[in-house]
């Protein structure tokens, strides 16, 4: 009996430890449910001009009925739920044109922001939520670089502040990239198109507290893009 007994609750373990680490879907291909709206300039949950929308089965950033010249209006959908150790991994591409009056460093430019606190707790007029960043560029620039709004991290041994560019090419406009953060114990690695961009350690926000986790965003900074294939794998 006893050697059934532990046979049905190595299975039940074993079983338990599979599920965490099963990839699931974030995105349902219909609507928003499960993210968060947060626009500088709008309470948090307002969408204005309908910027972060569903089309043809993917999440999109679209301008098409901003109806007025860009001012700032950085906008990011964040995930309801937040994560400490995981895969985070999607498919991007920039499409159209950029929205009148986006700055010029925002031309295809967009960022899956980690550690992000609840959207709740950012200001009003806040561009960007404290968070590490995984930039995510198209046209001639290279992509998968780090940003660090708010925060520090250590990368080989030093503390390293503002941004880290990677040497990985950006694709052409249309074309579909494949990213995956790993966040893990502490660090944190970026990969493109299954190769390693970047790697650092030990994020922390500008005041020194410890960033062990939070939630996800993606970008809408004034160029229209896509998403798809929106997934996590838990880690803990």
């Amino acid at each position: 009996m006893k050697t059934v007994q532990t046979l049905i609750l190595s299975t039940l373990l074993a079983t338990a430890a599979f599920a965490e680490g099963e990839w699931k879907s974030l995105f349902n291909g219909k609507d928003l449910d499960g993210w968060i709206v947060k626009i500088a300039k709008s309470e948090m949950g307002a969408n204005p001009g309908n910027i972060f929308r569903v089309e043809d089965g993917c999440l999109t950033v679209s301008y098409a009925d901003f109806n007025k010249t860009f001012a700032g209006e950085f906008g990011h959908l964040h995930t309801a739920k937040a994560y400490t150790n995981y895969q985070f991994r999607c498919e991007y591409r920039f499409i159209g044109k950029q929205v009148e009056g986006g700055p010029k460093w925002a031309y295809a430019n967009s960022g899956i922001m980690l550690h992000c606190p609840h959207p709740s707790e950012m200001a009003i007029e806040q561009s960007f939520p404290n968070s590490a960043e995984f930039q995510l560029l198209g046209d001639t620039r290279t992509t998968g670089s780090l940003f660090t709004p708010g925060c520090v991290v250590d990368q080989d041994g030093k503390e390293v502040k503002g941004a880290v560019k990677s040497t990985v090419p950006s694709k052409p406009f249309g074309e579909w990239v494949k990213a995956e953060a790993i966040v893990k114990d502490g660090k944190i690695q970026h990969w493109v198109n299954g190769e390693l961009v970047m790697e650092f350690a030990n994020p922390r926000f500008d005041d020194g507290t410890p960033m062990v986790g939070g939630h996800i965003a993606l970008q809408a900074e004034s160029h229209p893009c896509q998403f798809r294939n929106i997934e996590i794998k838990i880690l803990d």
